[in-house]
Formats: C-alpha cells, structure tokens, sequence
C-alpha cells in the first residue's frame, strides 16, 4: 500500500480553513474529528491531497473559524484521540481547562496523578492529536512563561492563542 493509500485509509475525510495563525487541516473517519493540524513552515501534513469533506469536518472547519472570530469559546464536535492511557488522561484533563484559563504542566501532571512529571505531561501534549479543539495551547510553565508549542510556528503561534483569549503569560 502506497502512503497516499495509507493517509486516505486511515483519515478519509479532510477540510481545511485559512485562520490569523496559518492554515488549518481537519481529518475525520467520517463520524469523529481525528486530527487538527496548524501550518508549519508553509506546510500541513496533508498538503497535496484533495478536500474530501463530510458534515464533522465541515462542522468543525466551521467552528474553529467562530473561534478565532470571537464567536465560540467551547467546540463540540466529536473527538476520537488515539493515545497511551496516560496520554489520554492528559488530553482530558487539558479539555477541562475553559476559554481564557490556563494551567500549568506540573499542575496537570498532579490532577492525572504522576505529581512531579511535569516533562511526561509536555510530552502528552506535544502528541495531542486535536490542538486547538483540545486547548494545549493553556498550559503555561510553572512560572507563567509561554514554552514550546508542537504545532504552528510553536511559541510564538502558542501565544496568539493566548492573546486571542486574553489570557496573561510571561512571554
């Protein structure tokens, strides 16, 4: 099976939006959002093939385009995250945390019961398959400082969303 084969097996269905932090590109099995994806380097992990949209893409394409107008604080479209348990855990966690609130790694780290390992919580986060819908751009050093980012052009994408929602930060 060749690898455009594989990409269209594993995520059919595929949309994408301009925003103020780059292209976006939402993949769905048809029934759950599995994958959002933020422009790096002029580039997204699917660029080359086709729109084949559905209504969930369509749906969350539409959604996260209110966000960025000023319009949605919470999206409901239907997640399937693939992960370890502790990264899922994280990922739940993460999307507890609401619209102009932040958190912190080690405070994560402590909610999912693994006090202390705040680094495995960023590497949770650095996997979550959904940014943006799962907010890990919210998670701010113990100190308040903007880290890195894994999606985007990273920090500095990382704190846009923090200014879009007004949420204070150490840059």
């Amino acid at each position: 099976m060749d690898t455009l084969t594989q990409l269209r097996s594993a995520s059919p269905y595929l949309q994408r939006c301009t925003s103020p932090i780059g292209r976006i590109e939402v993949t769905s099995d048809g029934e759950y959002i599995t994958s959002v994806a933020v422009e790096h380097q002029g580039m997204l992990p699917h660029d080359g093939l086709a729109y084949d949209t559905t209504a969930v893409t369509d749906e969350a394409i539409a959604q996260i385009l209110d966000y960025f107008g000023g319009f949605r604080k919470t999206f409901t479209v239907p997640l399937l995250q693939r992960g370890t348990a502790f990264q899922v855990l994280v990922w739940n966690e993460i999307a507890a945390v609401g619209f102009g609130s932040s958190t912190t790694y080690g405070a994560i780290a402590k909610a999912v019961g693994k006090a202390g390992s705040g680094r495995a919580v960023g590497g949770a986060i650095a996997s979550n398959p959904t940014p943006l819908l799962v907010g890990c751009h919210r998670v701010l050093s113990a100190d308040g400082r903007v880290t890195g980012w894994s999606w985007g052009e990273g920090a500095p994408t990382k704190a846009k969303l923090l200014d879009l929602e007004k949420i204070p930060y150490v840059p």
